[in-house]
């Protein structure tokens, strides 16, 4: 059955060049529609799978005898996955296209969900997991330079304004949706959700996602090599210092990681289009605005991280009452994230994001210094507002990073927007580690340090007004 007429755009030297992004035109309409209906299917798939596997860590570990320590490496093995490859995915899409990396990614999260389960053992769970991760990361890195070239720039912030809806939804019900499937059935189910999900994405997203010049380059191997290096190694190390393991192991895997990581940027220093974009990155707007990023989502899961301790032990709530308390955070997200991305299409993102950053840091203060008996309202409000304004500066902000870059160079800049939106979250994590072992009233010093993130980020916002906005 012919759903509409495919008015195929074929990429140009014209469209890979073009100086002025504002005559980019994006996808004819309904073909639009249906390609954002894939991309949006793909990142709830990725982002649910992320979010219900955490839930279903005791169930799993019981069936396969595993320790809870030792299960902790289902998460694990997928976040891992994802991070040391999300900037040779973002490479492979220009060299190959995007929408040909995105769907080999959708393919391999579908195949890898299946054998999941089938499987066990922890060791077949974990690897398992370990190629889900892979083809996330195939549909995370590219999923910002798919909208940019399927919606016109006029309205490309309204668009990631949407796309972030997307994501904050998918985390919030995440939980939830686990919880139903488990009280329903075993927790192979919950992987076995993204089989049609990932089946529906791929089919209408073979007929409606939009095509991109290709750079004609090969693939760096040594440079992706020391990628995995550098993200692994350092994460790896900075996870076993973190939590208590082998001291001189975890600094040795830092010191190596941090020696990859001179060398990748050496390497890239003389490269035209390197795996890591420092072609991009002299580009101040550019570069401010991963900062922003990375300060923005350490403050996120620094605060994560230490309010469901917060709820429970100073405050005396229950788990279920935990949930419920974090709901406004992700609910508030996703109503002001289209609206700041409407927004985003006409007023200029440095303000705004330092607007909403300014709201973030202070609703986290708040948060800080709550008394143990303060009431439902207390807490819901100040949830409501920390996502409001992170929600507020989120959509301004990616528009801005994936806007200033070249439009043959969308995937190096979607990857790094990825990266940077995980690097931050690693970062936050591992502050809030050491916080739990070294500080007195470590909760609230985890939501202290989460605020002064989030005003650091807020003054890198606030610095790019004396660029050239895009």
């Amino acid at each position: 059955m012919v759903l509409f007429q495919m008015n195929e755009q074929k990429p140009t030297e014209n469209m890979a060049k073009m100086a002025d992004m504002k005559e980019w035109n994006g996808l004819p309409t309904p073909r639009r529609h249906w390609a954002i209906a894939a991309i949006w299917l793909g990142m709830a798939m990725a982002v649910l799978d992320g979010a219900i596997a955490n839930v279903a860590l005791p169930a799993i570990a019981r069936d396969i005898h595993a320790s809870p320590a030792e299960s902790i490496w289902v998460v694990n093995a997928y976040q891992l996955a994802i991070v040391v490859s999300l900037l040779p995915m973002a490479a492979l899409g220009e060299i190959a296209g995007y929408r040909r990396v995105y769907q080999a990614g959708l393919l391999l999260f579908v195949v890898a969900s299946f054998a999941c389960t089938q499987v066990h053992t922890l060791l077949a769970l974990a690897a398992a997991r370990g190629f889900q991760g892979f083809g996330a990361a195939g549909v995370m890195s590219i999923n910002g330079a798919l909208v940019r070239y399927t919606f016109p720039h006029s309205t490309l912030g309204r668009a990631i304004g949407y796309n972030a809806v997307v994501i904050s939804i998918c985390a919030a019900i995440g939980p939830t949706v686990a919880s139903t499937i488990l009280s329903l059935g075993s927790w192979q189910w919950l992987f076995a959700v993204n089989i049609p999900i990932g089946l529906a994405s791929l089919a209408i997203g073979w007929a409606t996602l939009p095509e991109s010049p290709k750079s004609g380059h090969a693939l760096d191997l040594v440079s992706t090599m020391l990628n995995v290096a550098t993200f692994g190694l350092v994460i790896i190390g900075a996870d076993m210092l973190t939590r208590g393991g082998v001291t001189w192991i975890g600094w040795g895997e830092l010191a190596i990681g941090f020696f990859a990581a001179a060398l990748l940027v050496r390497r890239s220093l003389s490269q035209r289009r390197p795996l890591v974009p420092i072609d991009l990155l002299r580009n101040r707007v550019f570069s401010l605005s991963v900062l922003t990023s990375v300060a923005s989502f350490s403050a996120q899961m620094l605060a994560f991280v230490a309010l469901p301790f917060f709820i429970q032990n100073v405050m005396h709530r229950s788990q279920v009452e935990t949930g419920l308390l974090m709901t406004p955070w992700p609910v508030a997200v996703g109503i002001a994230a289209p609206i700041a991305g409407r927004l985003a299409d006409r007023f200029p993102a440095a303000i705004m994001g330092a607007i909403g950053l300014a709201i973030f840091s202070a609703g986290l203060l708040l948060l800080a210094f709550l008394p143990g008996d303060a009431s439902t309202l207390d807490i819901g409000w100040r949830m409501m507002l920390c996502g409001l304004g992170f929600g507020f500066f989120q959509s301004p902000n990616n528009r801005t990073l994936l806007s200033a870059a070249p439009l043959d160079r969308s995937g190096a800049a979607a990857g790094m927007l990825a990266t940077s939106r995980l690097t931050g979250q690693t970062l936050g994590a591992s502050l809030a580690a050491v916080i739990f072992r070294v500080a007195m009233a470590s909760e609230m010093t985890c939501l202290i340090v989460a605020a002064a993130f989030a005003a650091l980020a807020a003054a890198a916002s606030l610095s790019r007004l004396e660029y050239k906005s895009v």
